[in-house]
């Protein structure tokens, strides 16, 4: 059966990290005080400017003695495996996850979309926020809107362990190694997973939790937001009960199939009273929340199938009401910035087309990751 909730453990420090400039400094920071062993697992390491610039930053790395591993989604970094060369030729530990087809058996293997950086077992970057210009912001694009939380303490061993793991295929060792400390002046967190073939449904079971508990107000952030059944359940619940629901999505989109396919569900959140709000500045790519501002998530987990069945997925849970409210109050200036949809105005908007459109782009979403779902586990256990 799936492991369903995550353990406790506590940080020395957890930071909220912007996209953009704040993300990009601090991974360069990191990277350059490494001293011993540095982790670094992306969904996109892109061969572009950004990209170039981090890969500079792991050579000069390496080549100063730290020993480096980097383990890229062969799907979502496509574009860097002629880069790949230069980062073996200075002693960096470099390999693909999961060749998106095999030669003979023709599989779609289950994506590595977590993305996280682990210097020393000291200090860790785990958020949403992949490695490439459109994060990091041009002179003619703005930085995608997106979030990383950064640890640092006794708990980032555990982080290194499990990109150890994920690099050697360790399987078997991929448990909880609890690593207790003393919690005055600590906060608490909780590494959650979603790795379904591995037994891990930890970021699904915390959210649904989450929403169950709300008593006031959820924030939620929701890049490729198509939620399941268990899900909307659990909004509908929450609203029922007076929460008071804000969900911010994407105004502009990276992907036009899905956010038709989010459109679609757009009938559903005004029937339950839910307050729908579109970033107009940017594309969107955070997967966050808020509830009650006692408790957040951010990383990589979308709000979606794919995320829940088909991704290895990786999130920081932040019990704190401290982070929180922060985090809270942070996010309701992204809301009074962003365009509120009004049930009416939706209605005025939508064209015939527009509603064909939506509802053909939903249920193509939904059959293309139960194909891609399916696949999975064509070959036993996969990569």
């Amino acid at each position: 059966m799936p492991k369903k909730t995550a353990t406790v453990d506590y940080a020395d420090e957890v930071q909220l990290v912007h996209s953009g400039d704040d993300y990009f400094n601090k991974l360069i920071k990191l990277i350059a005080d490494a001293h011993r062993e540095l982790h670094i697992q992306t969904y996109i390491f892109e061969n572009d400017d950004t990209g170039n610039s981090i890969a500079s930053e792991l050579i000069k790395a390496a080549q100063r003695g730290v020993k480096i591993f980097v383990l890229l989604d062969s799907y979502g970094s496509s574009s860097f495996k002629n880069k790949a060369s230069e980062l073996l030729k200075n002693n960096i530990h470099f390999r693909f996850f999961a060749p998106l087809f095999t030669y003979k058996n023709i599989y779609f293997g289950r994506r590595l979309h977590h993305k996280i950086v682990v210097a020393d077992g000291a200090v860790a970057l785990i958020g949403g926020i992949n490695i490439a210009d459109k994060y990091k912001g041009t002179a003619t694009e703005k930085a995608w809107l997106d979030y990383a939380v950064l640890v640092r303490g006794e708990v980032c061993k555990k982080l290194q362990k499990i990109c150890a793991d994920f690099y050697y295929h360790n399987r078997s060792k991929r448990k909880s190694h609890a690593h207790p400390a003393n919690s005055t002046h600590k906060t608490a967190i909780k590494i959650s997973q979603n790795d379904w073939l591995n037994y891990k449904n930890e970021i699904s079971t915390a959210y649904r939790r989450a929403i169950g508990n709300a008593k006031t107000e959820i924030i939620i952030l929701g890049s490729y937001f198509i939620p399941g059944y268990k899900f909307r359940k659990a909004l509908k619940n929450a609203a029922k009960r007076g929460v008071k629901i804000k969900i911010l999505l994407s105004g502009i989109s990276d992907v036009p199939l899905i956010k038709y396919a989010t459109r679609y569900m757009y009938s559903f959140l005004f029937k339950n009273n839910i307050e729908i709000y579109e970033w107009p500045h940017s594309v969107m790519h955070g997967k966050a929340a808020v509830v009650d501002g006692q408790w957040s998530t951010v990383g990589s987990y979308n709000i979606n199938w794919l995320s829940a069945y088909s991704s290895i997925e990786m999130n920081i849970e932040v019990p704190d009401a401290a982070f929180s409210s922060q985090f809270s109050a942070h996010l309701h200036d992204k809301l009074s910035s962003s365009r509120k949809i009004s049930h009416e105005q939706f209605r005025m908007e939508q064209t015939f087309l527009d509603k064909v459109k939506s509802r053909l782009s939903f249920f193509a979403v939904r059959a293309s990751i139960v194909i891609l779902s399916a696949y999975v586990n064509r070959r036993g256990m996969g990569d």
